[in-house]
């Protein structure tokens, strides 16, 4: 066989027969074999993948979980092994949401080997023989019909009426016209007539084509060889907390070994007792319930994203999604409906708008505001015409409304069914005698009718163009007058400008003795009833939220491979501005530079491919943007997996599609990624709150163990009592900031910066603050203690309980970063805190007073007046954090309003 270049929508049909050698009787049956045993069967080559036990394994390669590995080994070490196997425990729970996590990308590839129909029918040794799909080869000459689902990429020899649904591939809301003629060969794949692509379906008409390409060498087999080059993206929190993890791994190591050395030096401790010193530092310094409570708090907004029908796949998705800076969609069943809708209908006299969604037959009728009659003659005559002239059925299935056939005929038949009649009744007054199919050469669709009075006519629906050069009269109130071609060609320009597709309408009386209809019976003097023009129409919720990701600084791209002119219309109508549209063409000679700086100014992009999507999203992620994608159909794969968050439909979507995203979207609602970008926000708020919340509970403890050793003198907490603090803090206290709701003005900030670290100056500074009043005030209650002359159990018991009650004072401060605790309504304490609190109040009064509790932890029995020194201490904490946010409240509204005084004209 020849070698040819992709290009086969550029050869004649006996030009690619004769390139695969093959012919219009199809293969013999020996050679097809050959072939098959040559080139292997019709299907996507399995990747290799990691067994189970590695895919485990991958899960501990992790700083975080280095760090719980080594708390819960220093745990092990000081023989707490409840505490050991708590904290093993934890590391364990993530590995296995990991693992089950993983292969998101294999799962993608399997989802597009299933997209392959198990049979298809062939021309084998000159006789038709159904296969099974995977026995295709290159040659084989296969043939097509209504409802067949594409085997193989075929360049076509011969269509009759052939109309294939490629939204799937290209984006296109409406069936492709198919036709044998070869195209020019920089046509792009959405415009390639004479070719018809593997997993796309058939809706109507008749075809036969010649197998150019199989299993991984079809476009189908490409996108999955683009899905499988694009590597896993790690998500910023995890970059950050990663990083975070390293840092903070480094200083507790370095601090422990200096206090190690220290106190051998300066003080003349033993190597035994500074070891064991230093291991309580470092088991004090690290935030052990930090790994839980982030993954915890990622679960509770799993949970919130699915009960707004956001369904997650893979957890640190959720806070991805709250980082977003730029949201890129997919046009088709994304920001539209995916299903074609008569929005306007002209007639000589007017334009009526046409109201309802979907393919529900309930909608009105208006013009210039005022509803239209829907038993208007005119109205009545072009909506009976598309219900005769048409092959579709429209069928109603548990309330919900589906169309058989093609979806711009379904649209029509609504149409019919909002001006209030019944096709089936219409069909039954007006029966069918002949018809001339739609083809793509010849661009409409003629019908012959009868009636029951003896009367017959000709309806012809198609192109403007075609129908309009038909036609010589104009029907007008129920009479013909002489037709006025520029008024017709005024209201079509007006209407493509607008986004529609435009179908015109026409009849002719003919003898009622005709029962047969040739194309010279459709070549002039009939009568245009008017134009009906079709969309498909933005959701109206989508419309609301891109604004309200707009009003929360998140940009809005569309990118689709639908029509440049319909692509922009849609734009206008989603409010994406009057942005000049960039078709995918023009990306293909770009350097990445110059691809930035089109991706950053361009909102609409059309006639785009794979690979398209995939450049443009890589393109706003090297100019630092946190992406998210949204897509329906396998053309839409490999973009999702790329960017920061894929985000699928789940109704109408592909497998493919869903597999290669991070989120689902059950309602594929585009409104519902708005929701879900809020949950995103305040899930990285709950896990700010609650990092800044475990680590000044490290930062006290480690600052009390340095202090004591400096000092030489007995540590006010042992290594046990750390474990148990941070236990019991991490467990309930923190875990309260985890149900936190989201702040009034959550979507009102811009999103946060893709460069902003984990802590910020302002966390950082308050880490320290706080670190520094637990330290002062647990320091201070054990040395009072002491220098009363409390025994050692006594005064440790009385700096525990010190730490724990600043801590509980401290959640009341933390649960607003910067605003006030206090409000006009007093303090204001969320269910989950005050369970918090009072499971902590009964764990403190046991580990106080209960036996078996002083037996583990040689805790002793507190009076009254300890309780009071307690509690004063942890309310001062509370009022020094409280004032601190009112002095760098006034401080930044100085500095705003020093900002904008300069900035503003003299």
């Amino acid at each position: 066989m020849a070698e040819v270049g992709p290009w086969w929508h550029s050869l004649t049909a006996d030009e690619a027969l004769a390139a695969v050698g093959s012919c219009r009787d199809g293969l013999s049956q020996q050679e097809a074999e050959r072939r098959l045993r040559a080139h292997g069967a019709n299907r996507l080559p399995a990747p290799r993948r990691r067994g189970p036990a590695m895919m485990m394994l991958a899960q501990f390669h992790n700083v975080l979980i280095y760090v719980l590995l080594a708390s819960g080994l220093g745990t092990a070490l000081l023989g707490h092994a409840v505490d050991a196997v708590v904290i093993f425990a934890v590391v364990a729970l993530n590995a296995v949401i990991g693992f089950l996590q993983e292969g998101k990308a294999e799962r993608a590839l399997d989802a597009i080997r299933h997209m392959l129909t198990p049979s298809a029918m062939v021309m084998r040794d000159g006789h038709r023989r159904e296969i099974p799909a995977a026995d295709l080869v290159v040659g084989d000459v296969v043939l097509l019909h209504s409802g067949d689902k594409v085997s193989a990429d075929l360049r076509l020899i011969h269509a009759k009426g052939l109309r294939v649904q490629e939204a799937v591939l290209t984006g296109e809301s409406l069936p492709s016209e198919k036709s044998s003629h070869p195209a020019a060969a920089d046509t792009p794949l959405a415009e390639r007539a004479c070719m018809a692509y593997s997993g796309t379906n058939v809706v109507a008409g008749l075809a036969a084509g010649v197998v150019v390409a199989a299993g991984s060498a079809t476009e189908i087999g490409r996108i999955s060889t683009l899905l499988a080059e694009v590597p896993r993206l790690t998500t910023p929190l995890l970059r950050k907390m990663a990083a975070f993890g390293r840092q903070l791994t480094g200083a507790i190591l370095v601090l422990a070994a200096g206090t190690f050395t220290f106190g051998i030096l300066v003080h003349g401790f033993s190597a035994d007792e500074m070891f064991l010193a230093a291991v309580g530092l470092a088991v004090a310094a690290i935030p052990e319930g930090l790994p839980a409570i982030v993954t915890i708090t990622l679960a509770i907004g799993v949970r919130r994203m699915a009960a707004r029908n956001a369904i997650v796949r893979r957890l640190p998705a959720v806070e991805t999604l709250g980082a977003v800076t730029v949201i890129c969609s997919d046009k088709t069943g994304t920001l539209t409906r995916n299903e074609m809708t008569v929005r306007s209908v002209a007639t000589t006299g007017s334009l009526m708008h046409v109201g309802g969604e979907g393919y529900a037959p309930v909608g009105a009728f208006c013009q210039d505001g005022a509803t239209v009659d829907p038993a208007a003659p005119d109205l009545v005559e072009i909506a009976r015409a598309v219900a005769l002239c048409n092959e579709s059925e429209l069928t109603e299935a548990d309330g919900e409304w589906q169309v058989v056939g093609d979806p711009m005929e379904g649209a029509l038949l609504v149409l019919a069914g909002k001006a209030g009649l019944d096709a089936t009744l219409e069909r039954e007054r007006f029966p069918r005698h002949d018809a001339i199919p739609f083809e793509p050469e010849h661009r409409f669709m003629a019908s012959l009718h009868h009636d029951h009075r003896g009367h017959a006519f000709i309806l012809v629906k198609g192109a403007p163009e075609a129908v309009l050069s038909m036609c010589n009269r104009q029907r007008r109130a129920g009479e013909d007058e002489v037709l006025d071609l520029p008024h017709w060609h005024a209201i079509a320009e007006a209407r493509v400008v607008a986004g529609e597709r435009l179908l015109a309408v026409c009849l002719r009386a003919v003898d009622p003795q005709q029962r047969e209809l040739s194309f010279g019976d459709v070549e002039g003097g009939f009568t245009l009833l008017g134009l009906v023009g079709l969309i498909d129409p933005p959701r109206d919720e989508a419309v609301m939220a891109v604004r309200h990701c707009r009003a929360a600084g998140i940009a809005v791209k569309m990118i689709t491979g639908d029509h440049p002119g319909t692509a922009a219309a849609i734009g206008r109508q989603m409010g994406l501005g009057e942005a000049t549209v960039t078709v995918g063409s023009a990306l293909d000679g770009m350097d990445d530079e110059t691809l930035g700086g089109v991706a950053a100014s361009t909102t609409v992009f059309a006639r785009t491919a794979p690979e398209h999507k995939l450049r443009l999203v890589q393109a706003l992620q090297r100019a630092g943007n946190v992406v998210a994608m949204t897509g329906d159909g396998v053309n839409d794969a490999p973009a999702l997996k790329q960017a920061d968050v894929g985000v699928a439909m789940g109704r109408k979507g592909t497998e493919v599609a869903k597999e290669a995203a991070e989120i689902v979207l059950a309602d594929d609602n585009f409104a519902s990624i708005t929701r879900a970008v809020e949950e995103g926000r305040t899930v990285y708020d709950n896990i700010r709150k609650a990092i800044i919340f475990i680590l000044p509970t490290n930062g006290g403890e480690a600052l009390v163990m340095i202090a004591a050793i400096l000092a030489g003198i007995a540590l006010p907490i042992t290594a046990k009592q750390i474990l148990w603090v941070n236990m019991i803090t991490a467990v309930t206290l923190a875990l309260a900031l985890a149900f936190e709701p989201a702040e009034g003005d959550v979507m009102r900030r811009p999103p946060r910066p893709p460069s902003e670290p984990l802590l910020s100056g302002f966390l950082i500074w308050r880490v320290i603050l706080v670190s520094v009043l637990l330290l002062v005030a647990v320091m201070g209650l054990y040395l009072w203690e002491r220098a009363e002359g409390a025994d050692l159990a006594t005064a440790r018991t009385v700096a525990v309980n010190m730490l724990v009650v600043g801590e509980v004072f401290y959640l009341l401060n933390v649960r607003r970063l910067r605003g006030p605790a206090l409000s006009r309504h007093g303090l204001s304490v969320s269910r989950p805190a005050l369970i918090a609190i009072a499971v902590v109040t009964a764990w403190q009064m046991l580990y106080t007073y209960a036996p078996p509790m002083q037996a583990v932890f040689e805790s002793a029995g507190l009076g009254w007046a300890a309780w009071g020194r307690i509690l004063a201490a942890g309310a001062l904490i509370f009022v020094f954090v409280e004032v601190e946010k009112v002095l760098l409240t006034r401080r930044d509204d100085h500095a705003r309003g020093s900002r904008d005084h300069s900035s503003s004209p003299s």
